[in-house]
């Protein structure tokens, strides 16, 4: 899929969809199925004026440990008017485009600009790849710290990221104290480090999880964070980094500050000094997929 469009394509397609008039807060919501012994299976229907589509992703936790992926499945690409389909796309390398555009998009009105930034990058599967490199296609780098739990594959992705030009190593969870840019795509269910240390400039992005009682960022971090989310409707239904600090009664749900489409439209300034961190959790939406397969599509010129 790279080979038709890269993340920044991707994330301009993404924008496209905002400012076409696209409301992410009138997305159906993902359906879930538990699969005795498998783990979860999603369904993620989408439709605009031209298009419409569908992803049928399974999230195998085991499958790791067969040497498979975890994250399986297809979309299915209709015709709008006639709901003819048009093509079948591999589900998960489609995730993992999608995503860190989503990503890429909000680092282009969040991160600082003008000057390299360092990157506290939690995570070495495809999602952390895939954000190292939409994350240069949208900022430079100067410095690459990879953090996960798997020490061989964290020397992987660091000396990977070496190859694209920041200087790059494996660190600590406490390295995120002198960051500009802090990405977390794991699969942790738990805080990854102290969100006490984020400086004020920082921009954190956290994607790993849609589930209400998983996170990866702390109360702390969220409670002093300028919050962004894709949909409000959808973070409140999914985002367990800001559902646990709610129930904790740490914030409320007016806590969040606004959502893609308003970075996106202009409704709030970007750049400039910032007294405090921003956060963009994202929970993925069937949105996006929609857009991003339609960008596919179009470029492959079938």
């Amino acid at each position: 899929m790279a080979d038709l469009i890269g993340p920044a394509a991707a994330a301009d397609a993404v924008a496209a969809a905002l400012l076409g008039g696209l409301d992410p807060e009138s997305c159906p919501p993902r359906s879930a199925i538990e699969v005795p012994g498998g783990g979860e299976l999603l369904l993620m229907p989408a439709a605009s004026g031209t298009y419409a589509g569908v992803k049928i992703a399974g999230v195998a936790p085991g499958n790791q440990a067969r040497g498979l992926p975890r994250i399986t499945g297809s979309y299915l690409l209709l015709d709008g008017p006639t709901l003819r389909p048009l093509a079948l796309l591999d589900g998960a390398a489609l995730t993992t485009l999608r995503t860190p555009a989503v990503s890429a998009l909000a680092l282009r009105h969040l991160a600082p600009a003008g000057r390299p930034l360092r990157l506290v990058l939690f995570g070495s599967g495809p999602q952390a790849y895939g954000h190292l490199e939409a994350t240069l296609a949208v900022r430079e780098l100067v410095e690459v710290v990879v953090v996960a739990r798997d020490r061989g594959r964290a020397e992987e992705l660091a000396a990977y990221a070496g190859t694209l030009g920041p200087a790059a190593r494996t660190g600590t969870p406490k390295e995120v104290a002198d960051a500009d840019l802090v990405i977390c795509c794991t699969t942790a269910r738990e805080p990854l480090f102290d969100g006490r240390l984020v400086g004020p400039g920082a921009t954190v992005v956290a994607v790993g999880s849609h589930e209400p009682t998983a996170r990866e960022t702390d109360t702390a971090l969220v409670r002093r964070a300028a919050v962004y989310v894709e949909s409000r409707a959808a973070a409140l239904r999914e985002a367990g980094d800001l559902l646990v600090p709610e129930a904790e009664g740490a914030i409320g749900p007016g806590h969040i500050s606004g959502t893609l489409a308003d970075l996106v439209g202009g409704r709030i300034p970007a750049g400039g000094p910032r007294s405090c961190p921003q956060l963009f959790k994202s929970v993925g939406m069937a949105w996006e997929d929609l857009a991003v397969a339609v960008a596919l599509y179009e470029a492959a010129g079938v």
